[in-house]
């Protein structure tokens, strides 16, 4: 069973650690690796290189908006296919993340958050709350 009261607030937590993380990963890219390392990196992994500004952007932007509680559902799900993109890297190196290069099970556990905050909404806080699919839909309809 859901708790109505207190699940609006775990919501809130899982969108604002995600927009920290997309966050922190933004800027990793941009002051450690560089934008030009990042986009040699994702030719090295089969990854067209013109990628690296919009993932960095996307990753920036869309974690303010989580963090903000901007149409979060919308934007959690835009950011699938980019942790989809970091899972399929990170396959190869075999489970653990502290495999040599990084192995799956945190990208794995980023698209499955980010699935949840699309699927069960903003949470608590949010400036712009993301419509609901199904209130959206008239009563006949349900």
């Amino acid at each position: 069973m859901i708790d109505p009261r207190t699940a609006p607030y775990g919501l809130f937590l899982l969108r604002v650690s995600l927009g920290l993380m997309f966050i922190a990963h933004a800027l990793l890219k941009y002051f450690v690796f560089t934008i030009p390392g990042f986009a040699g990196f994702l030719g090295q992994v089969g990854f067209p290189t013109f990628f690296a500004w919009p993932v960095f952007l996307a990753e920036l932007i869309g974690g303010t908006a989580l963090i903000l509680g901007l149409y979060a559902r919308y934007v959690s799900a835009a950011l699938v296919p980019i942790l989809l993109g970091a899972l399929m890297v990170h396959v190869p190196n075999g489970w653990l993340f502290t495999a040599p290069n990084g192995g799956w099970e945190y990208p794995a556990f980023l698209v499955v958050a980010a699935a949840v905050q699309a699927l069960a909404g903003d949470g608590a806080f949010a400036l712009k709350a993301s419509p609901s699919p199904i209130a959206a839909r008239p009563v006949a309809a349900r």
